[in-house]
């Protein structure tokens, strides 16, 4: 009988459950997606229900169920890949106190002005702050979107609900919790609540003294291949699983998306694109770029950190296009026929379809730039303000043009990452390209294009993030000697040359690209502050 795993990756507009066989190679066995809300509200508000979480989880997990044969007493593993800096507080009986803060919650401007951003500022933070936290923890809570802003807010806007508070959990913790009813957080979710001392392993009590966070409140952190407890009677006969299976810490979409695109050798950069998107290198210190929004993130493996920036809103650009431009008059969803109702189905045929649509399109759009900065924007610059926008539109600029010049805006900017980031570290000569984005050919190009570098893809690209959960458990459980192992079992599917030609069209493009969000500061500023 062979051994299987169940992993969730709960991103932020869906959850993804999968079975891998876990053999001499990691296979998909099923795979189930199903989608819930985000609640964004005018003052920046972003917020995500848990029991909406569960309920996708626990549906998907019937369906990747029904669409095998793998009996659940073969199943010797649950672990997790998820969204980030979210922050779900609960009561002792582990409950949320309220909805979850996603991480592109920006609502604690005021909670970060008066926490950090005040009077000698480097980056956005008070100096001495500044230093202290690089010190401790190897980044700094200078953005509106850290957790611990959103922390403050609760307890400064919500007294009532945070006075029920027993934990501060992230995404995935509460789900642990949920399952076993053990409190924890694994030590890349901990770091990422810039709570985290880097040296010594642990939460930082003089961190948490200096940013007013109740120490009591932060849970025991565990290693993401250990096991931290066996799933429970309750949420088992809710998940369609055998009570007492083992669940596992698992990781962050920062941790384990590398980990599941092969991604995991000493200097390896890959680059997601998914609903938001970033681009990581695989570092052994703890690296920082405070002026840009940079730091090097604790890994799942220990001893190693991502070298990370994030743009928010990648993939949830495209989903804009999809609602306010492709179901429009191009008719992209209403001539084609063979769209089936599922989560997964509709964001595979967004990329077919729209792709399709643009594919004749010459590189840059006929002139047209889109900046994707539709929530604000992190890295390389931090501006809650900045917005998303078409430069020099034409009478002959059609939908076709406005659409790739989203995908091209989000390459753009991806570029723009790359390019910060090896001002402090060498990116890999070939880049793995996973995620939503990696499904179409065409963005794989336009990548390479942009970048000049040989662009490498894996099969199911839209489900490393779960890969990289099951390669956790085939550590933790001794089939595979460490997470670096993982490279020689998730193959390149198809490489990408760049084409040089296309790469001086975009070299050019990609110069007003960056001077936009300078031309613009103060109007934004202007507009919505």
């Amino acid at each position: 009988m062979g051994k299987y795993a169940i992993t969730y990756d709960i991103g932020t507009t869906g959850v993804k459950t999968c079975i891998f066989e876990l053999g001499d190679t990691i296979k998909l066995v099923s795979a189930a997606s199903e989608g819930y809300k985000l609640y964004v509200f005018p003052d920046g508000g972003a917020e995500q229900d848990p029991q909406e979480w569960w309920d996708a989880m626990c549906s998907t997990t019937q369906r990747v169920l029904d669409k095998c044969d793998v009996d659940i007493k073969d199943i010797c593993g649950i672990s997790f890949c998820s969204q980030m800096q979210g922050i779900v507080l609960v009561d002792k009986d582990g409950k949320p106190v309220r909805r979850a803060m996603s991480y592109m919650d920006q609502r604690a401007r005021k909670e970060l002005k008066e926490g950090i951003a005040y009077g000698p500022q480097i980056a956005g933070a008070f100096i001495p702050k500044l230093l202290k936290s690089l010190m401790i923890t190897g980044a700094v809570a200078a953005s509106v979107k850290d957790p611990v802003w959103k922390y403050k807010w609760v307890e400064k806007n919500e007294p009532e609900n945070f006075k029920k508070v027993h934990k501060w959990l992230d995404v995935k913790e509460y789900f642990i919790t949920r399952m076993t009813g053990e409190f924890c957080m694994t030590h890349d979710s901990a770091f990422a609540t810039l709570l985290y001392d880097i040296k010594k392993h642990e939460f930082s009590k003089s961190m948490c003294k200096m940013l007013g966070v109740n120490f009591e409140h932060l849970p025991e952190i565990k290693k993401s291949v250990e096991k931290v407890g066996e799933l429970l009677e309750q949420p088992a006969k809710e998940l369609g699983l055998m009570p007492g299976t083992a669940v596992f810490g698992g990781g962050g979409d920062a941790s384990l998306i590398g980990v599941g695109a092969g991604s995991v050798a000493l200097g390896d950069t890959h680059i997601y694109s998914g609903t938001s998107g970033w681009v990581s290198t695989v570092v052994d210190k703890s690296i920082v770029d405070a002026s840009a929004m940079i730091a090097a993130v604790v890994g799942a493996e220990e001893g190693r950190y991502n070298y990370f920036g994030e743009l928010e809103t990648a993939g949830k650009c495209l989903e804009w296009v999809k609602d306010h431009l492709a179901l429009d008059e191009i008719g992209i969803y209403l001539e084609k026929k063979n769209i089936t109702d599922g989560y997964e189905a509709k964001y595979t045929s967004l990329y077919d379809y729209m792709t399709d649509a643009v594919k004749d399109v010459p590189a840059g759009a006929g002139g047209v730039i889109f900046t994707p900065w539709l929530h604000g924007n992190r890295c390389p610059f931090e501006d809650p303000n900045a917005r998303g926008m078409f430069f020099n539109i034409c009478l002959e600029t059609g939908k076709s043009e406005m659409i790739r010049a989203v995908l091209e805006g989000v390459c753009y900017h991806l570029r723009w990452f790359l390019e910060t980031e090896e001002k402090k570290v060498k990116s890999s000569e070939k880049v793995r390209f996973v995620g939503g984005g990696a499904l179409s050919d065409l963005t794989c190009q336009i990548l390479a294009d942009c970048l000049g570098k040989v662009v490498e893809t894996v099969d199911t690209p839209q489900n490393v993030g779960a890969m990289g959960a099951a390669v956790l458990i085939a550590v933790g459980l001794g089939q595979c000697k460490s997470i670096e192992d993982a490279k020689s079992l998730i193959p390149v599917s198809k490489t990408f040359e760049p084409n040089m030609e296309n790469k001086k069209a975009y070299d050019k493009y990609y110069e007003v690209y960056k001077n936009l969000y300078k031309s613009n500061k103060e109007n934004f500023a202007k507009l919505n502050s």
